[in-house]
């Protein structure tokens, strides 16, 4: 889209200080406000990168849960990075967002960091790849990509606070060659990040702000905030910052910046152009009369199975011995897991999105191996350490009788302000509540689908009276920490018990006391836990099926309580006893299968005594219908790992600060460039497929490499095709890569683009199938 600069000055004249200003700082939550004499419309924005939650944080507005940031780096393809850039633009457009809070493109510098799964990959030249092909695509529909967090995000622990201190070159090559390639590619945004980096904080850091993102490499879009991130007025405003978010009463610029200005603090000319660079964000997405977005941008119908061949692209076979993958249509088949129902579909914090419907892998088996198939279904162990939602498939209305929960606001007096049907047991109120809201009480009959010991709880902090069948709880909870995001990320819990049984309706109330929340944001959880037996009987039960069965499917791995915004993980292990879990199934039966659901590498100990091995990643609201695709071979698993997968904890990388800094004394020695092989139990690169590659010639001319591969085994296949660079004095890099579909016995001559960056003491050049498995060599000319 051609910009009238002249236009924008124009309009930007018409302008006084205080209106320029009032462009700069949220409306609200999530909008940037309207003038409507200079033709400026509000400026909507949302949240991402696993999809576009839109203004609301629950059930009400529901969004397409794509497979996690890092299931899409997984694909190695940049062509489908646009795609799935283009299908978030168009779910930004239907509902009303003009600028996407995406992608994520900070590096996977250790697998404890807690958005690892946000992010896509451990290597500078993948993620920027990934990340511009993403980028090109939302633009694509008229919508603004937000690249973050700049820069040095790569922890969450005091990541409010912490110092990342990196030397130059690194910080260069390495953290900021992402964002260098996205802006390249025509990112209209950045976000700063809450982090310092080598002294100021990435919202005043000037040197990176104004020198490098703004002068040097030429960006014309706008810098906003992570929520909540600005914590001054002149310096941040002098440093670089354009737009501050989100528009609370706490805001920082306002009237204060309005005050900097008149004191000479501020220069106007540097408001001015904060002010162009929102307008010509305006036009670019069409909030700005005069400039239209692209016509006929709409979510298209075949939208959810899109994801779920993303889903399965995305998937890696890690170990297949036997050729047990794909499955020969086994009679009967043990499901077994933690996993199974409460299924990893995404992580947890700002990319959480709402599915109209979730697509289990239960429910995808049996759609795909068919009635002949008798499927049984263990849990096998109980790892999490939270209740799951109260289901609102067991919940009805005391009013009507629908399915869901009443939820009433109430005033002082008692007084029913508002009343509504809600479909959900998670409520968050984000957009605030209705004025003069004293309490909320929420009202369901719930039926119980079992005999037993059902366990119910409240998950947030203030003070709460809970009633179940006449027994009144009361109960008060605290925030432990000083992190205020953490009352919505992962909030203190209460539990109790009661015995129902199975059919009987009993009534609850929760009623929520209202106090001045953290960040002003209210929200709490209604938690249950469905009869269950003990653990032991539990995985005794799991192990007598397996034995039992054909094949048993064992799906394993984290959650939204380990793998989320806001915290670092504490270990690679599995939560709980699911190692255990897998041990033993596999002592039952040879035909084992295993789905690892997660989005980071986790330590896998018994990796060589299962013979099939599915790293399935947090895969979106078709990710069990993707899983079944891939283990009865409907769909080739053409994943490849985009980061190293250690073999046990010893000489990782820490995400965790020391006196609030976090020093990069690695260097670039991340990832594949950090590991000794013996540390490595699956290379970056990794990854099996269903059919044999064999690699026939390299040539090496300029800046481009040719493979010629043939596909040597009986199925038609997906190859990623990956190229290093290396010399005497240059360990080695990647250099390029390049996906391609090839037919049985077919062979193909692949051209790879070298990555211009590569130093000159590089002379060297392989091709192959991972780090690990390099087949051919050639000189670089």
């Amino acid at each position: 889209m051609s910009i009238d600069e002249a236009d924008l000055r124009k309009r930007l004249a018409e302008l006084t200080l205080e209106e320029k200003v009032t462009l700069l700082t949220g409306a609200d939550f999530w909008t940037l406000p309207p003038i409507e004499r200079i033709g400026l419309k509000k400026i909507v924005m949302s949240d991402g990168p696993s999809g576009v939650r839109g203004t609301r944080w629950d059930e009400r507005e529901t969004s397409l849960l794509f497979p996690s940031p890092t299931s899409l780096g997984a694909t190695w393809d940049v062509a489908a990075a646009e795609r799935t850039g283009r299908l978030n633009g168009a779910q930004a457009r239907d509902k009303g967002v003009h600028v996407h809070l995406a992608p994520t493109i900070n590096i996977h510098r250790t697998p404890l960091g807690g958005r690892h799964f946000e992010n896509y990959a451990e290597d500078p030249l993948l993620v920027a790849r990934i990340g511009a092909g993403f980028v090109r695509g939302v633009q694509s529909t008229g919508v603004a990509s937000t690249v973050k967090h700049y820069v040095g995000n790569d922890s969450e622990t005091e990541r409010n606070a912490y110092d990342a201190v990196i030397d130059e070159t690194t910080l260069e090559e390495i953290y900021l060659r992402p964002f260098r390639e996205t802006v390249s590619a025509g990112a209209w945004a950045v976000m700063a990040a809450y982090n310092k980096v080598n002294g100021p904080t990435m919202t005043e850091h000037e040197g990176l702000l104004t020198d490098v993102l703004k002068n040097r490499w030429g960006f014309d879009g706008i810098v906003v905030s992570d929520w909540f991130a600005i914590s001054s007025t002149v310096e941040s405003a002098n440093g670089g910052m354009d737009v501050e978010m989100p528009g609370t009463p706490g805001a920082r610029w306002r009237d204060r910046l309005v005050a900097a200005v008149r004191e000479g603090k501020v220069a106007e000319e540097l408001v001015d152009d904060k002010v162009l660079r929102v307008l010509r964000l305006a036009a670019r997405t069409g909030a700005l009369e005069g400039y239209s977005a692209p016509a006929g941008i709409t979510t298209p119908a075949d939208a959810r199975d899109q994801l779920r061949e993303l889903a399965a692209r995305s998937m890696v076979v890690l170990r297949n011995e036997g050729g047990l993958l794909p499955l020969a249509s086994p009679r009967r088949v043990a499901l077994i897991g933690p996993n199974v129902r409460r299924f990893g579909s995404q992580g947890g914090g700002s990319a959480h999105v709402n599915p109209a419907d979730l697509v289990l892998p239960e429910q995808g088996l049996r759609e795909v191996l068919g009635d002949g198939a008798e499927l049984s279904v263990h849990a096998g162990v109980h790892p999490h350490e939270r209740l799951a939602e109260l289901p609102v498939a067991i919940c009805a209305d005391p009013r009507t009788g629908e399915r869901g929960v009443r939820v009433d606001h109430l005033g002082a007096d008692g007084e029913v302000l508002l009343s509504e049907l809600r479909r959900a047991t998670k409520l968050m109120f984000l957009e605030g509540l209705p004025e003069g809201t004293a309490r909320i009480r929420v009202t369901a009959e719930v039926t119980a689908p079992a005999s037993g010991v059902h366990t119910f709880g409240v998950a947030g902090t203030g003070a709460y009276t809970l009633t179940i069948g006449g027994e009144r709880h009361e109960i008060s909870l605290a925030l432990d920490g000083d992190d205020p995001f953490m009352a919505f990320l992962a909030p203190p819990e209460h539990r109790v018990e009661t015995a129902i049984e199975a059919g009987a309706t009993v009534p609850l109330e929760l009623v929520c006391s209202i106090a001045e929340g953290p960040l002003g944001l209210s929200t709490f959880t209604l938690g249950y836990f469905d009869p269950h037996l003990p653990e032991d009987e539990e995985l005794a039960a799991a192990v007598a099926a397996a034995r039992d069965a054909d094949v048993a499917i064992v799906l394993v791995g984290t959650n939204d309580e380990v793998e989320s915004e806001g915290f670092d993980r504490t270990t690679l292990a599995l939560p709980g006893r699911q190692d255990e879990l897998v041990a033993a199934v596999a002592a039952a039966q040879p035909a084992t299968v295993v789905v690892v659901n997660a989005g980071s590498p986790v330590l896998m100990p018994w990796r060589d005594e299962v013979p099939a091995l599915l790293w399935a990643w947090l895969p979106g609201q078709e990710g069990g219908g993707a899983i079944a695709d891939v283990l009865a071979g409907r769909r080739e698993p053409g994943g490849r790992l985009p980061t190293t997968f250690p073999a046990t904890e010893e000489g990782i990388l820490l995400p965790w600060p020391k006196d609030g800094v976090l020093e990069y004394s690695e260097g670039a020695a991340i990832g594949y460039r950090h590991y000794a092989a013996d540390d490595v139990a699956f290379p970056f690169g990794h990854g099996l497929g269903y059919t044999t590659w064999e690699y026939e010639a390299l040539t090496v001319s300029g800046g481009v490499a040719e493979v010629t591969i043939r596909n040597a085994g009986g199925r038609d296949g997906r190859e990623v095709v990956q190229v290093y660079a290396h010399g005497p004095d240059v360990p080695v890099r990647l250099a390029g890569f390049a996906t391609v579909d090839v037919p049985a016995g077919g062979h193909a001559t692949v051209r790879v683009e070298l990555d211009g960056a590569l130093p000159e003491g590089a002379t060297r050049v392989r091709a192959g199938r991972s780090v690990a498995d390099l087949r051919l060599e050639a000189a670089r000319s």
